[in-house]
């Protein structure tokens, strides 16, 4: 019997090892390819790798929508976008879980792997009730600008709560790794790079700048850049499309009157003489792809003087590509000067590529690009199609709340602000006056529900037991933070935002401004793609199991196993 038993447990354990193996080697091998030799590791190919990348490569694109992968995909290069896609692995349908959907919160979300409840960037801007003011998301009175003599550097990481992917690199291995984040826009290159940064410079009037948060003075090397001046240089060049414009079939014609001139011009079509701005040279830049190849151009000057990626262990480079952001806000997704902006930034991202391939090895590095949030489509531009949208002023809200509840309950000024699709009511004021709260939110709301273009209102505090649909109710709840969000959130019909008649903008729930890309790329990583619901917040929690890094202290988002390669 014992023999038997034996017997039977070598066959089992032979079986199972036959199955391991051809688990290992995933398929038969095709004609004409090498077979292993006896004794040869079975190991695949990937394992070769090496054991962490050299440096990490993060790629926001300020403001685009997940279908623009696809959309201008036959327009592309063979090596920017398709190549990420081709050759990387693609999630799909990546959707940013809270609301307001702005940059602020996105980038945050991205790198710290929470939401705006948990990390506090709950927009670009809210209200601060201790202090009766605005509150921007890098403030910081205690720091100085470095590089300019304006107040543009006294930014910082410190309204943010949590740690972000950044941090737990550096905290990895006892603070050795090098993390630089770079953007035009101060929070697109400070939220990224996290509280414990080497550096991060932003763009202010051509030059780039950081504040006395991380240095006391530039770099020489950032000194170098400066005094080449280049942005005037790319002005001096107007800006034409890339392609022949009758090519731009995928766009609306030029000349919509419910577009926004550059900053300096008076029209909105092709050619855009930028040579001619003067006055605004510098501001102007900011709208034109130029600015995407100086961001990159800036990035790979960083890589080669700060020797990223050549030390003995994993750096981070968090890029943010700003000027997407401004064309998109000025004319609109349907856009000619869109769709530009698009062909000639993957032109600039397969350059990138290639300069990473060549300094530090294909496999060498990992590179993931996403976006902070999408944009609607302009509502001139669906009413020409018959589809519905339209815009609201907040200001004009604000004003008719103020003045029924002065006339009903004698309170001046009982609404502070109007801000993130949130009414800021005055509590200190209400209190005073020895009214209810609960009744003035109850007027605030019965006034909001009256609008034609408003769906729902409600009490943030009591989101928990408020009748809304899903996502949305979700969405707010991860964007509710009890001391900056509001007391009252309202919903808008699809395709109503606050904004004016020209441009557009984002910061809602709905898939266009919440479905995003998510491309991973380079090592480690599987190719394929995913249809399966990811989140903006699953980015840092992939990224902390690769690197075998902690992941950040706030984090809520989940790992995405299919990206990574065995």
């Amino acid at each position: 019997m014992i023999k038997k038993r034996i017997s039977v447990t070598h066959f089992l354990c032979l079986m199972a090892f036959c199955s391991i193996a051809q688990t290992n080697n995933n398929s038969v091998p095709k004609a004409g390819k090498k077979l292993n030799k006896p004794g040869a590791s079975l190991q695949p190919a990937e394992q070769k790798a090496a054991k962490k990348p050299k440096l990490v490569v993060g790629i926001v694109i300020d403001q685009m929508r997940w279908d623009y992968l696809y959309r201008f995909n036959e327009l592309y290069s063979a090596n920017g976008f398709k190549r990420m896609l081709g050759q990387g692995f693609s999630c799909e349908n990546t959707l940013i879980p809270y609301m307001p959907t702005y940059t602020a919160p996105g980038h945050t979300c991205v790198y710290t792997g929470s939401v705006p409840a948990i990390h506090g960037i709950v927009g670009n801007n809210w209200f601060d009730k201790t202090a009766n003011a605005n509150v921007y998301c890098t403030d910081d009175s205690t720091v100085k600008t470095v590089g300019t003599t304006s107040t543009a550097g006294k930014m910082s990481p410190r309204n943010m709560w949590t740690t972000t992917i950044t941090d737990e690199l550096r905290l990895s291995n006892n603070f050795k790794s090098k993390v630089i984040g770079i953007a035009l826009k101060d929070r697109g290159a400070i939220l990224p790079a996290g509280h414990s940064a080497n550096a991060a410079y932003w763009y202010d009037n051509g030059k780039w700048i950081t504040s006395s948060y991380y240095m006391n003075e530039l770099p020489a090397w950032v000194n170098e850049v400066n005094a080449r001046d280049l942005p005037a240089r790319y002005m001096s060049k107007d800006w034409n499309t890339l392609l022949p414009i009758d090519k731009y079939d995928l766009s609306s014609a030029d000349d919509q009157p419910y577009e926004t001139a550059i900053r300096g011009e008076k029209t909105v079509t092709f050619p855009h003489k930028t040579s001619l701005i003067a006055v605004e040279k510098y501001e102007a830049f900011k709208y034109t792809p130029y600015a995407s190849t100086y961001t990159f151009e800036f990035a790979k000057t960083a890589i080669a003087n700060e020797k990223l990626g050549a030390g003995k262990v994993t750096d981070f480079l968090a890029i943010s590509i700003s000027s997407t952001d401004y064309i998109g806000h000025s004319f609109g997704p349907n856009s000619i000067e869109a769709e530009d902006a698009y062909l000639r930034l993957d032109k600039d991202i397969a350059d990138f590529l290639h300069h990473l391939d060549v300094t530090l090895g294909k496999g060498n590095y990992l590179a993931f690009l996403t976006a902070d949030h999408g944009v609607a489509h302009i509502p001139g531009f669906l009413a020409e199609h018959k589809i519905p949208g339209g815009t609201v002023n907040d200001a004009e809200i604000s004003r008719e709340l103020n003045q029924v509840i002065e006339e009903k309950n004698g309170i001046k000024k009982a609404v502070l602000s109007i801000q993130n699709y949130q009414v800021y009511l005055n509590t200190d004021e209400i209190n005073k006056q020895q009214k209810e709260v609960k009744e003035i939110a109850k007027t605030v709301i019965g006034i909001l529900k009256k609008k034609p273009y408003i769906v729902n209102a409600v009490e943030t505090e009591g989101l928990a037991a408020a009748s809304l649909p899903e996502p949305q109710k979700k969405m707010f709840s991860n964007g509710y933070n009890p001391q900056r969000s509001g007391d009252i959130l309202f919903t808008f019909k699809p395709g109503y935002f606050d904004g004016g008649s020209k441009g557009t903008t984002h910061g809602l729930w709905n898939p266009y401004d919440a479905h995003i890309p998510l491309l991973f790329f380079g090592w480690s990583v599987r190719q394929g793609k995913t249809n399966r619901e990811t989140y903006m917040t699953d980015i840092a929690a992939t990224i902390a199991a690769m690197l075998q890094i902690q992941m950040p202290n706030g984090s809520v988002g989940k790992v995405i196993p299919e990206v990574i390669s065995n």
